[in-house]
């Protein structure tokens, strides 16, 4: 009668966080890795600020062991992005602090790239190896308690021999951190300016700067980068540009990131100036000038003939050769 009967039913498997199979959106299907794996944290791969490109390249160098090459070269090979793509998704990695590009001088001087990637951005984990603990004191035994017996006399101990003296550590020079080159930066060129003073051209020039977020989130201005900028739109007017033409050659192929939208407007307004269009004089075909030879008359026959100053015709200076 004591014996316990088991007859309730077994647990049901938990089903998905909510309580139930969710109506609409993802549905996961996790099975447990056992090896080959690595973890990847949600900010990370839910990060706001940057591309696809860059969170998928991320994910693949955390992945790979310490010491692959991670050159721009070997992921073009590796992945069917272009060159250009992997570059600027390398610099959205450290700008926001998951990848540090650094050159660094090797004990036999070579200059290489030392490529450090953060799981976790900000994180500053040390190398050095942990401190070895404080040598412990070993605990005495406790006296055994007194016999009757005489206790046996203990065999010599032998004496240890001399151990040999440890090698000196060979200390290897640090690299030095060496940064890298920077080329030189020449003056941006200056603003264009427009040429006569019109209130309705700057007027339009600086509606148009304002109205660039409507067309592109990413060129947000000031009013004082838009009263900076005018003249240099107000210049294009002035040379019969069309506002969608000024509009289309100022948000085309934009970086990512963009960092600075304002210095980016000044530089294609600045190189991308469009020539004054040619007036109708311009275009008119040149005529070709044809310059008259006036006639003389020959000194010897009296026939007439072009040239510059008076003399003989051909046929009276070939007598003159002949008899001569």
């Amino acid at each position: 009668m004591d014996t316990q009967q088991i007859t309730a039913p077994p647990c049901a498997p938990t089903s998905a966080s909510g309580g139930g199979t969710p109506s609409s959106g993802v549905i996961h299907v996790n099975v447990r890795h056992a090896a080959g794996f690595t973890v990847i944290g949600n900010h990370l791969s839910q990060h706001r600020g940057l591309s696809l490109v860059a969170i998928g390249l991320a994910v693949h160098i955390q992945s790979l062991p310490a010491g692959t090459r991670i050159g721009i070269k070997v992921l073009v090979a590796r992945f069917p992005d272009s060159e250009t793509r992997i570059a600027a998704a390398l610099r959205e990695l450290e700008a926001t602090g998951y990848l540090h590009r650094s050159r660094v001088r090797l004990p036999d001087g070579r200059i290489t790239t030392r490529t450090v990637s953060y799981n976790q951005p900000g994180a500053h984990v040390s190398t050095a190896p942990p401190p070895a603990p404080p040598p412990v004191d070993p605990v005495p035994a406790p006296a055994p308690p007194p016999q009757c017996t005489p206790a046996p006399v203990p065999p010599p101990q032998a004496v240890p021999a001399k151990a040999a003296p440890e090698p000196a550590p060979v200390l290897v020079p640090a690299p030095v951190l060496v940064p890298a080159p920077t080329a030189r930066r020449t003056p941006p060129a200056p603003l264009p300016q427009p040429r006569a003073h019109s209130p309705e051209l700057h007027r339009t020039a600086a509606a148009l700067l304002a109205d660039l977020r409507r067309h592109t989130p990413q060129l947000v201005l000031s009013e004082h980068d838009i009263d900076a900028l005018a003249p240099g739109v107000t210049a294009w007017l002035e040379r019969d540009a069309h506002p969608d033409t000024v509009r289309h050659a100022l948000t085309a192929d934009l970086p990512v990131p963009l960092k600075h939208p304002a210095k980016l407007l000044r530089h294609r307004i600045t190189t991308l100036l469009p020539p004054p269009l040619p007036g109708a004089q311009d275009l008119a075909p040149a005529r070709r000038s044809v310059i008259l030879i006036p006639l003389q008359n020959c000194d010897r026959c009296d026939r007439a003939f072009r040239a510059r100053e008076p003399g003989h015709c051909r046929d009276c200076r070939t007598d003159s050769a002949r008899a001569a």
